[in-house]
């Protein structure tokens, strides 16, 4: 088959088509034909040598953390799936490929009303978007939860979520299209970071109190404000570190506000925990995907040809929603 294989990491170029050996599934995985794979900022990470695949490593590092395609084949111990069907996937790797292997508990049927594109779109964002708001967050109906970056993947499937779920959705961006793409999204509240502080305006609304929870991409230079927009007993989800992974806490306001943080990511987890959350994604989350409450938001496709052309746009920041790569038509 052919696939993009890190043989190098630097700029967008390094993302080159090359043939591999097909992938053989085990007796739990699905065969899945590719057809479409999300873009994600840990692909840029990755590209750059800076997020290394979990042990074991693969023979070819092929990056893409998710796809949507057809099963082609299952092992002999897999229940629920069958060749034929369509489906979504979370990956550890791979998903920038023509075919990958993934374990049938890591995949999702695809709803009847979404294409390959749009199911590409889902499981790496929403996935977290979900783990963040109630797994992390503990977030119940009525509370209220910032999201920074309300515009990106993740940020629009958590609003998106919040507002199907009862909670009340906050949003930071930094332009007015992306607050009015937020808005869409359900933020009731947005707020612009370059030209306003948004712990202002979230004491202001809030009325002094502060919000249930946090969700964060930008990690160090935020983390003071953060903490002081937690309402008590907050709890602030960090999902990225764009600014920087190193930062101080003045643990005196958290002791005395009784807050928590917490980290959150999909990749390092061990098999059987992202399983476990793919499963209560799709018991609770799957019918509202299926009748539209929740959507797939896409900025823009790629052809195979243009990977490196989506890198650039997400390394620009100058999406809303996600960038898909077409593998094929």
């Amino acid at each position: 088959m052919k696939a993009i294989v890190l043989n190098r990491y630097g700029a967008p170029e390094v993302l080159q088509w090359q043939s591999v050996p097909d992938p053989v599934p085990g007796p739990e995985d699905l065969l899945v034909e590719i057809y479409a794979a999300g873009v994600n900022r840990a692909d840029l990470l990755q590209r750059r040598g800076l997020y290394p695949p979990p042990e074991p490593r693969p023979t070819h590092e092929i990056p893409g953390l998710e796809c949507a395609g057809v099963v082609r084949a299952v092992g002999e111990r897999v229940l629920g799936f069958q060749p034929g069907d369509r489906v979504m996937a979370l990956l550890s790797g791979g998903g920038y490929a023509e075919w990958v292997t993934v374990p049938y508990r890591l995949a999702l049927p695809i709803p009847d009303r979404l294409s390959f594109v749009e199911a590409a779109a889902i499981p790496e964002v929403f996935l977290t978007a979900y783990d963040a708001l109630f797994e992390r967050a503990e977030l119940q109906p009525g509370d209220t939860v910032l999201v920074h970056a309300g515009a990106s993947g993740v940020g629009s499937a958590a609003l998106q979520i919040a507002r199907a779920s009862g909670i009340t959705g906050w949003a930071t961006a930094g332009s007015e299209r992306k607050l009015e793409a937020a808005r869409a999204f359900g933020a009731e509240k947005v707020v612009n970071y370059r030209q306003e502080k948004f712990l202002e305006r979230v004491q202001e609304w809030s009325g002094g109190r502060g919000v249930d929870a946090v969700l964060d991409f930008v990690g160090q230079d935020y983390l003071e404000d953060n903490l002081k927009a937690l309402a008590p007993e907050g709890i602030l989800v960090i999902i990225g570190t764009l600014s920087g992974p190193t930062a101080a806490i003045n643990l005196g306001w958290l002791l005395s506000r009784r807050l928590t943080v917490r980290g959150t990511a999909l990749r390092s987890r061990p098999p059987e925990q992202k399983m476990t959350l793919v499963q209560r994604f799709g018991q609770r989350m799957g019918p509202w995907l299926a009748d539209g409450r929740l959507k797939p938001v896409i900025d823009q496709v790629f052809s195979r040809d243009e990977v490196g052309s989506a890198h650039e746009k997400m390394e620009a920041n100058r999406n809303i929603g996600k960038l898909i790569i077409q593998v094929r038509t």
